[in-house]
């Protein structure tokens, strides 16, 4: 059974979510939240596997409520819900800690197929849509004077094929071009994939391109 917490201000919105979830036989909403702080602390009282997440709450919005939750240790994953797939907010919510978003306009098979990918450990955002976001808005991102790309504690730990493949997860590619491409099998690549993680303690494959251009291993197109 997966448990999720939905943090949303609009009482119609969590309504129509709480809804459409309990409708599923392995999926509970353990509580609601109308603002940041309450998600907070329903997490710590509930340790919910996914939080749907709202953006623009009141007090304390959703992207610091995902950084509180995920610097807390939870092992809770949280899905950023966003109005526009290329969002600013959307941008700081994945650096956060959220594995993942998904647009409100998104059909109920989709959001429902999210939450279920999130509480297995995977990340709901494909990789090529993480790097258009991150190429929109990497501006952002603090420069580093005189730090030679790849020079992080956390890259230097990695192989060089290990690295490789970080870079071009960073890139955009999914599993199966990185086989081709790189000529291995899919299956070795997601040992190489998990490593990384393991590695890094990038929490999911979102986590593992915000890394690849935190450390300059890959630069905007």
């Amino acid at each position: 059974m997966t448990t999720v917490l939905i943090a949303d201000d609009q009482p119609m919105q969590r309504f129509g979510f709480r809804m459409l979830l309990e409708s599923q036989d392995d999926i509970t909403v353990v509580g609601e939240a109308g603002n940041g702080n309450e998600a907070v602390h329903l997490v710590a009282r509930h340790h919910p596997d996914v939080v749907l997440m709202d953006i623009r709450m009141p007090g304390l919005d959703g992207i610091e409520a995902t950084r509180r939750i995920i610097s807390s240790g939870a092992r809770t994953r949280i899905l950023i819900v966003t109005t526009f797939d290329l969002d600013a907010y959307a941008y700081e919510g994945l650096r956060a800690g959220a594995s993942g978003f998904l647009v409100k306009d998104a059909l109920p098979e989709e959001l429902l197929a999210g939450i279920r990918a999130v509480a297995a450990g995977d990340a709901v955002v494909a990789p090529t849509l993480t790097r258009r976001l991150l190429d929109a808005y990497v501006h952002h991102l603090p420069a580093v004077p005189g730090a030679p790309a790849g020079s992080d504690p956390r890259i230097t730990a990695l192989t060089e094929r290990e690295r490789e493949i970080l870079t071009v997860i960073g890139q955009g590619w999914s599993n199966t071009e990185i086989a081709a491409r790189l000529h291995l099998a899919e299956s070795t690549v997601k040992t190489h994939v998990t490593r990384i993680l393991a590695k890094t303690g990038a929490r999911d494959r979102v986590q593992a391109v915000i890394l690849a251009y935190d450390t300059r291993l890959v630069t905007p197109m």
